[in-house]
């Protein structure tokens, strides 16, 4: 039988758990707001190049929601660098480089951007679950609403890569 710890007045909890994590999340959204335009304009395909700008705007969104978030908190709207989101924005401005010019950039980029959106689903599922579980029946209503945005903007990438990004990126292949 596992010996339990009595926790201690200065341990940390799952409120600074939650803080901590929504102090990352809002970074990664800042940092996500400045590559989507990029990658829009980097695309190839049309389709790709407006799902990024939509997905720019949603952002914006949640950006706020999470203003709101804290605003409910009574604590200011920090970010907190977040080395993951980091090196996944890193990859992506690296198919930018790599594959400028070619037809296989889009696929890249469609996978660059699902690999965010999983990031940030894995994310928000965990603030909710941390908020519920804390009783901030307000705050989990706000975060739910993003994490449906993000599902579906999953969605949708999942779509365009099986609607010919895919296809006509392994054409290229073919080709060459």
């Amino acid at each position: 039988m596992a010996a339990t710890k009595k926790a201690s007045a200065g341990t940390k909890g799952l409120e600074d758990l939650f803080l901590d994590g929504l102090k990352d999340i809002y970074y990664a959204e800042k940092k996500i707001l400045k590559a989507l335009p990029k990658m829009a304009k980097g695309a190839e395909d049309a389709q790709v190049s407006a799902a990024f700008e939509k997905h720019l705007v949603e952002t914006e969104g949640q950006v706020e929601r999470l203003e709101q978030v804290f605003d409910i908190l009574g604590i200011a709207a920090r970010g907190k660098t977040c080395p993951a989101i980091d090196g996944i924005i890193e990859e992506g401005s690296e198919i930018l480089e790599e594959y400028k010019g070619s037809t296989s950039i889009d696929a890249g980029l469609v996978a660059a951007a699902q690999a965010v959106e999983h990031y940030e689903i894995a994310r928000y599922g965990t603030l909710i679950a941390w908020a519920t579980s804390l009783g901030k029946d307000d705050i989990v209503e706000l975060l739910n609403a993003t994490l449906e945005e993000e599902k579906a903007t999953d969605d949708a990438l999942t779509s365009l890569g099986e609607s010919g990004v895919n296809d006509r990126a392994a054409e290229q292949q073919k080709a060459a």
